[in-house]
C-alpha cells in the first residue's frame, strides 16, 4: 500500500517542478498545477480515511518491519484521526488555492511552490508514527509558513508578523527537539509505539515528568496557548487572506493534535495516577486561553486580527476537551476541530473580500459601506452563530461531548465557561457584521481616532466594483457546510470511533509492532442533547445582546475595565522581547505545576 507516502510526495514534487520551471511558467500554469495537486491529495485522503475506518494503516518505508518488537524502520499510521484531519487540511488548502487564483493577480510561482510544501508537510505530519519526524515535518511546515506570513516583502506589518512568528515558535521547536532527545535517551527508540512500549506504566520519574513537559510545551506554542499566544495575531493579522484560513483554520490545531496524540500514547499509562491532577491542570490552562481570547477578540477593529483572536480563544476551548482527559470528550474535540475550522475558513475568505471590494479591513472605517453585499453580510452572520455555538454547526455538537464529558467528570460548570468564551467571540463577530453591512451604531468620530494596529493594503490589483466567482464560492460553501456540520450523519459516531482508536494504547502499540488486528470499537453513545441545545441557544442571544449593547450602548463598562483594557492591550505589545519573556515564565510555571503534581 503505498497511499500514504504519496499523499506527501505529490505536494512535494509539485513543489519542485514549480521551483525548477519558476522563470517560463506562467502563473496561471502554476495555479492549475497547485490546485491538481491539491485535489488529489483532497481524494487520496479521503480513501485513506476510508480505509482506516476498519483498522489502523501501518507503511513501513522500504519495508523495514519492527523485528521482536524493535523497529527499526520508519513509519506512517493512519488511523481515523489522523487521516480526518489530512482530509480537513487538503481541502482547505484545495479552497484557499482556488480562492487565490484571482486573489494574487501578480502572484508568482514561489507562493505555489511555498503552499504546496505546506501541504505536504501537514499531511505529514497527520500520518507519521515516529517522533523525530512529527518534529521534522512541523519545522517543515513553519518554514513554509514564515516564508507565506511574510510574502508582502513590500510592508513593514507583514515582516514583523512573520518574525514574531519565526522567532517563538523556533523557541518552541528547541522545546520539542529537547524534549525528543529525552525520551530517545531513556529508550533508544523513535517511534510513537516503540516508546509507548518501552516508557510501560511504571510511576513517572523526573526524567519522563521533564520530557511530557518540553514537549507539551513546544507543542502548545505552536498551538498558541496562553502565555505562549502572542505569536499568533501578528501573524494572522498580516499574512495573505488565502493563507490565513490554513493557519487559523488547522494550523494552530495540528499543534494541540500533536499534544494530544503524544499524551495518549506515550504518557497516559504512567501519568494514570496523576489524572485528576493533570486534568485540573490542562482544564485551568484551557479556561484562561478561552477567555483571554474572546476578551481580547471583543476589543479589535481590525477584522482579521479580531478572527485571529477567536482562534486564540477557541483553542482554549479545545484545550478544554483535551483537558477531560476523557475519551467522550476527545471524540467532541476532533467535532469541535472540524465545526470550527469551517467556520473562521468561510469568515477569513470573507474578511479578503472586503479588503477586496472596500480596500480595508478596518470595522469603523466600513461602517455601512458594504450595505449592498447581502451575500458576505450573510457569511458573516453564519459565521457567528457558529463561533458561538449554535445548533445545527459542528462546534455545537462537539461542545454538546465535551460538556457531557465534564458533567461526568464534576466540571459540569466548565460548559458555562466555554458558553461565555463562545459568546464573545460570536458578538465581535456580529458586532462587526452589524456596524460594516448594516451601518448601525456610532462610528465616525470612532474611526477618526488612530487604530491600535495598521490597517491592510488591498492584495488584489483586479477590478474592485464586483467580487469574483472564484473568490465567492469556497467562501460560501465553508459557511454552508460549516452551518450542516454537525447535523452529518453519522458525525458522533464517526469522532467517537476515531476518538477510541487514538485513546486506546495498548491496542495502538500492538498493531504497529506486532501487526495485530485492533478490537471492535465500543459502541458509541448518544449524548443527552437538551441541555446543549439549551446552552447553544443561550450562547446565541447571548452573542446577539453583546453585540447591541457594544453599538447602541458603547460606555456601558463595567468598573475597572478602562484600566484592565489598557493593560492588556499593553502586554500585547509586539515586541519579541516580551513574547519571549511569557513563553519562559509560561515554561517554568508549567514545568513546576508538572513536577508537583505529577510525582
Amino acid at each position: 500500500m503505498n497511499l500514504p507516502p504519496l499523499i506527501v510526495a505529490m505536494p512535494l514534487l509539485a513543489a519542485i517542478l514549480l521551483a525548477v520551471f519558476t522563470k517560463v511558467l506562467r502563473p496561471r500554469v502554476a495555479d492549475v498545477v497547485a490546485i491538481a495537486a491539491a485535489l488529489g491529495v483532497s481524494v487520496m485522503c479521503g480513501f485513506l480515511y476510508r480505509q482506516s475506518l476498519s483498522s489502523p494503516l501501518v507503511h513501513w518505508f522500504g519495508g523495514w518491519r519492527p523485528r521482536g518488537g524493535v523497529a527499526v524502520g520508519i513509519s506512517f499510521v493512519v488511523d481515523p484521526a489522523g487521516a480526518g484531519l489530512a482530509v480537513l487540511v487538503s481541502v482547505l488548502m484545495l479552497a484557499a488555492l482556488v480562492y487565490s487564483a484571482r486573489y494574487f493577480e501578480k502572484v508568482g510561482t514561489l507562493y505555489h511552490t511555498l503552499m504546496l510544501v505546506f501541504l505536504g508537510a501537514m499531511c505529514g505530519f497527520c500520518l507519521t508514527g515516529d517522533l523525530f519526524n512529527l518534529f521534522v515535518f512541523f519545522e517543515l511546515m513553519g518554514a513554509a509558513a514564515y516564508a507565506l506570513c511574510g510574502y508582502k516583502t513590500e510592508e513593514p506589518g507583514p515582516l514583523q508578523g512573520a518574525l514574531n512568528f519565526a522567532v517563538v515558535n523556533t523557541v518552541g521547536a528547541f522545546l520539542v527537539l529537547d524534549g525528543l532527545a529525552l525520551l530517545y535517551a531513556r529508550t533508544g527508540a523513535l517511534n510513537l509505539a516503540q516508546i509507548a512500549q518501552a516508557v510501560g506504566d511504571q510511576r513517572p520519574d523526573g526524567l519522563l515528568i521533564t520530557a511530557f513537559v518540553l514537549l507539551a510545551a513546544g507543542f502548545l506554542v505552536k498551538a498558541a496557548a496562553v502565555p505562549f499566544h502572542f505569536w499568533l495575531a501578528d501573524a494572522h493579522a498580516v499574512a495573505p487572506t488565502p493563507v490565513c484560513i490554513l493557519f487559523s483554520g488547522v494550523m494552530v490545531e495540528l499543534g494541540l493534535y500533536a499534544v494530544v496524540r503524544l499524551y495518549w500514547v506515550i504518557f497516559s499509562a504512567p501519568f494514570a495516577g496523576h489524572g485528576e491532577a493533570l486534568r485540573a491542570l490542562l482544564i485551568t490552562a484551557g479556561l484562561l486561553t478561552a477567555l483571554l481570547g474572546a476578551v481580547m477578540c471583543f476589543l479589535q477593529r481590525h477584522i482579521k486580527r479580531l478572527l485571529a483572536f477567536s482562534t486564540v480563544s477557541h483553542v482554549g476551548i479545545m484545550l478544554i476537551g483535551f483537558g477531560l482527559l476523557d475519551r467522550e470528550a476527545l471524540a467532541g474535540l476532533i467535532v469541535y476541530v472540524a465545526g470550527h475550522a469551517l467556520v473562521k475558513s468561510s469568515l477569513f475568505l470573507g474578511a479578503g473580500l472586503l479588503l477586496h471590494r472596500f480596500g480595508s479591513v478596518d470595522e469603523l472605517k466600513l461602517h455601512g459601506r458594504a450595505r449592498r453585499v447581502p451575500l458576505l453580510a450573510g457569511v458573516f452572520v453564519l459565521g457567528a452563530f457558529g463561533l458561538a455555538g449554535l445548533p445545527t454547526f459542528g462546534t455545537f455538537l462537539g461542545e454538546a461531548l465535551m460538556s457531557e464529558a465534564a458533567e461526568h467528570h464534576d466540571y459540569a460548570w466548565l460548559s458555562w465557561c466555554s458558553m461565555l468564551a463562545a459568546a464573545l467571540t460570536g458578538a465581535a463577530v456580529l458586532r462587526m457584521t452589524a456596524r460594516v453591512f448594516f451601518g448601525w451604531g456610532a462610528a465616525p468620530d470612532e474611526a477618526a481616532r488612530p487604530p491600535t494596529t495598521e490597517d491592510e493594503q488591498r492584495e488584489t490589483r483586479n477590478d474592485h466594483t464586483r467580487l469574483p466567482l472564484v473568490m465567492v464560492v469556497p467562501t460560501v460553501l465553508l459557511a454552508v457546510t460549516g452551518l450542516f456540520s454537525g447535523l452529518t450523519p453519522g458525525a458522533a459516531g464517526a469522532a467517537h470511533l476515531a476518538a477510541e482508536r487514538l485513546h486506546d494504547r495498548p491496542a495502538y502499540i500492538a498493531r504497529v509492532l506486532d501487526d495485530q488486528p485492533v478490537p471492535p470499537p465500543a459502541p458509541a453513545t448518544t449524548p443527552a442533547l437538551t441541555t446543549p441545545l439549551l446552552h447553544g441557544l443561550a450562547s446565541a442571544a447571548a452573542a446577539l445582546i453583546l453585540a447591541c449593547l457594544a453599538l447602541f450602548r458603547p460606555r456601558l463598562r463595567l468598573p475597572g475595565t478602562v484600566r484592565g483594557v489598557a493593560e492588556l492591550r499593553q502586554v500585547h505589545s509586539g515586541h519579541i522581547g516580551d513574547y519571549v519573556a511569557w513563553l519562559t515564565l509560561g515554561v517554568a510555571v508549567f514545568g513546576v505545576s508538572c513536577a508537583v503534581l505529577l510525582r
